[in-house]
């Protein structure tokens, strides 16, 4: 068992630490897009995609770096008790705070799971047995959901990196579980 627990950790991280650490740069095409609408808005006909790609680029950004800074442990915690503690107490509480998170991300996925079916065209109550059809060529996608902006981009890209990036950070919030378990025992890492 702790050996199948340290091939998941080391599979998960090694995939999120390269995805996160590729995803860093998506700062860099954030600012561009940006540059590039305000360069066009001052001294040219201002575009209409450019906004709006800029928030797409902003979410990828933001939801597949996810997983790579809850792994780097960068988010944001309420350090008045919890860093003077002991690291098993310290493990103790992330065990527990962490499944309520995993809890949130599942509830999360089987929303972005039917958001992207419906922008696909799919308007029943089963999004995941429609990606099962999809996958055995039972089912077919509809009507595409588009944006109520002027550029009207269709939407599924976008919805298919938010279940993407959830997933991945419901598998590192489950590779954190893990951890804590291990660092509870007192096993190293």
């Amino acid at each position: 068992m702790r050996n199948l627990a340290h091939g998941f950790i080391r599979r998960v991280d090694g995939f999120n630490y390269r995805v996160g650490r590729v995803m860093m740069y998506g700062i860099f095409v954030l600012m561009g897009i940006l540059l590039m609408s305000s360069v066009n808005k001052t001294f040219f006909s201002p575009t209409l995609w450019t906004l709006e790609m800029a928030q797409f680029t902003m979410v990828a950004y933001y939801i597949l770096g996810g997983p790579y800074s809850i792994q780097l442990g960068s988010n944001v915690r309420m350090d008045l008790l919890y860093g003077e503690w002991s690291p098993r107490k310290k493990a103790w509480a992330d065990a527990i705070t962490v499944l309520f998170l995993i809890f949130y991300l599942c509830v999360l996925l089987y929303g972005a799971v039917g958001s992207t079916a419906y922008s696909l065209g799919y308007f029943g109550t089963e999004p995941f047995s429609f990606f099962g059809g999809l996958i055995t060529g039972a089912a077919k996608v509809g009507y595409l959901e588009t944006s109520n902006s002027p550029w009207r981009p269709w939407m599924w890209p976008i919805k298919v990196v938010m279940v993407l990036g959830i997933f991945l950070m419901l598998l590192q919030c489950l590779s954190e579980f893990l951890k804590d378990l291990l660092r509870i025992k007192g096993e190293a890492i």
